[in-house]
This record gives structure tokens, C-alpha cells and sequence, in this order.
């Protein structure tokens, strides 16, 4: 009788261990489709941002080009 009561607590034992790692497994796995749509997310911004980014470049680049302040000046003609 000891046989089989030493018996069925290992298998209880075996069994609660595949049921823990069984629900490590599942956490982990839900845990890698956030970090995977996060990481989605975040490339999604960062091209928007670089899209954004271009466009206040050219923008910025055509105001200085428009205004005097910033076009180049010829020092030898300011000299003489």
C-alpha cells in the first residue's frame, strides 16, 4: 500500500509541476505577443515621425532660404 500512496504523490507532484510550467509557458507567451504588437507600435511612430520630420526639414530649409537673415553674404564686397 506504501507503493501506491508513494506512487500517486509523485504523479501528483509531476503533475502540478507540468501544470505550473504549462502556465509559465502561457504567460510567456502572452507576454511575447505585447512586447511583439509594442514593438509594431513603435516602428509604426517612428516612421510617421520620420515622415513628420522631413517635412518640418523642408519646411524649415525653405524659410531660410526665403529670408535674408540667412542668405549667404559676400564679405569681401562688405569690406571695400
Amino acid at each position: 500500500m506504501n507503493c501506491d500512496i508513494d506512487g500517486d504523490l509523485e504523479n501528483q507532484v509531476e503533475m502540478e509541476e507540468k501544470t505550473r510550467l504549462i502556465n509559465q509557458v502561457l504567460e510567456l507567451q502572452h507576454t511575447l505577443e505585447d512586447l511583439s504588437a509594442r514593438v509594431d507600435a513603435v516602428k509604426e511612430e517612428n516612421l510617421k515621425l520620420k515622415s513628420e520630420n522631413q517635412v518640418l526639414g523642408q519646411y524649415i530649409e525653405n524659410l531660410m532660404s526665403a529670408s535674408s537673415v540667412f542668405q549667404t553674404t559676400d564679405t569681401k564686397s562688405k569690406r571695400k
